[in-house]
């Protein structure tokens, strides 16, 4: 391998390594404004998008040891979006643009160790943010908690309840 491409495959394998996130896109038949557009809505989510050679890619994930990624099969024109931010706004980024741009689709993508197919990238973009997960996941956690001291409260207002009523017995008799 010529020297610029060995060091084009670490520039890649440093993508591949320092994202928490990888997403092949589809882009053919995008003109440059558009594909500058989804590069600039990319940057308002920290991703970037790279216009890459499919066997670079698999190049550089097989020299990064990442086995899942180098057996991939990656055909046709493919941009790589990496980062390291929330993977599901990305994804909903890109899903927003694929939206307004036919030409645009997931191949596949990379997250946490596992190969993702198109249909799983859609899916991770139809989550809601990660806030609203976490909040969801605190409310889950809360409501048990949440009904214990209500019954117990309940428990206790049946008590006083009782007593109040023996108290004004007594008064009256």
């Amino acid at each position: 391998m010529r020297i610029e491409k060995k060091q084009i495959v670490n520039d890649i394998g440093d993508i591949i390594e320092n994202s928490s996130f990888l997403y092949m896109v589809s882009y053919k038949g995008l003109k440059v404004k558009e594909f500058e557009q989804l590069r600039s809505d990319l940057s308002k989510v920290k991703a970037q998008c790279h216009i890459l050679k499919n066997s670079l890619i698999l190049k550089a994930a097989e020299l990064k040891n990442v086995e899942n990624l180098a057996s991939m099969g990656l055909i046709g024109d493919t941009a790589l979006v990496s980062g390291s931010g929330d993977p599901g706004m990305v994804a909903k980024s890109l899903s927003d643009f694929a939206k307004k741009h036919n030409l645009v689709s997931f191949k596949g993508g990379y997250l946490d160790g596992s190969v993702l197919t198109g249909v799983d990238v859609e899916s991770i973009a139809k989550l809601p943010p990660k806030e609203i997960l976490l909040a969801q996941l605190l409310g889950t956690l809360q409501a048990p908690a949440k009904s214990l001291a209500s019954l117990l409260n309940a428990k206790l207002s049946t008590i006083v309840y009782v007593i109040n009523s023996y108290k004004e017995k007594l008064s009256n008799s």
